[in-house]
């Protein structure tokens, strides 16, 4: 299983043309799924107003220098090390979970169109880093279902209390684990290998599909709005809110870990 591609194994029943049609689709149906939040949402809209906005209230102008400093704090800081989240818990769930997801998705790709069946040998890291990656979006996902979520922990509900806005995680968890059992029972000549792999194109069909619904595309707004944030607090505008004090509230105590999140 960890130096295996299991989707050269597959081959032998699902055509290689299969496979790569259907990662195809799926691109397709994130970029379209992401298109249609933003014009559905007017998210763009929101931005782009909120941005004329904010450098009209501006108390100082930012210069090209400033602003590519800035874009590149953002990369950096919110998009490679999540440095949104105060939380330290939530920060490596996410973090686990993010560059997991990464891994797992990018060694799919390469594996299903560059080594798609046993004929072409697959390097052996491309198969552990797939394992590696999926592993990691369970411990992050979990994780974060189960003990970090805050209508969990700070609000007392059920981890088995589910709404629409998880459609995304559960939906994430369900296809990497669907798949990391299919692989595993592939590997082992397990006659439940084509009941798991059929699930696991069901659930990774419905997680890149309902991106309209879900959060999924959310990975793709933060960015901008955090790099917007960090220009507004530079031009001195600040989306109208006061300056911090000069000693912020501590919450929780030495007993009790905070819980606002």
């Amino acid at each position: 299983m960890f130096t295996s591609n299991p989707f050269a194994e597959l081959s032998a029943s699902i055509p290689p043309i299969v496979m790569q049609t259907y990662i195809v689709v799926v691109i397709i149906l994130v970029v379209g799924g992401t298109l249609f939040d933003i014009i559905h949402k007017k998210s763009a809209k929101y931005f782009f107003n909120n941005w004329r906005q904010a450098k009209k209230k501006g108390t100082q102008q930012v210069s090209g220098g400033e602003m590519v400093s800035l874009a590149i704090q953002t990369a950096v800081v919110e998009g490679l090390t999540s440095g949104e989240f105060c939380n330290v818990q939530r920060r490596i769930s996410h973090l686990l979970t993010m560059y997991g997801f990464l891994a797992y998705v990018v060694t799919t790709v390469i594996m299903v169109f560059w080594y798609p069946t046993p004929a072409t040998p697959t390097p052996t890291i491309l198969p552990q880093l797939w394992t590696i990656g999926a592993l990691m979006v369970c411990l992050g996902g979990y994780w974060f279902w189960f003990f970090i979520r805050v209508d969990v922990v700070a609000e007392g509900n059920s981890p088995f209390r589910i709404v629409r806005a998880d459609l995304f995680i559960l939906s994430l968890l369900a296809s990497v684990t669907l798949g990391l059992v299919w692989a595993y029972l592939q590997a082992t000549g397990n006659s439940w290998t084509t009941v798991f792999v059929g699930l696991y194109l069901i659930a990774t069909t419905v997680l890149f599909g309902s991106v309209p619904w879900s959060k999924f595309s959310h990975m793709f707004f933060k960015p901008a709005a955090a790099f917007q944030k960090r220009v507004e607090e530079a031009n001195g505008s600040r989306s109208n809110l006061p300056g911090p004090a000069d000693k912020p509230k501590i919450f929780g105590s030495a007993r009790r870990q905070p819980r606002h999140y």
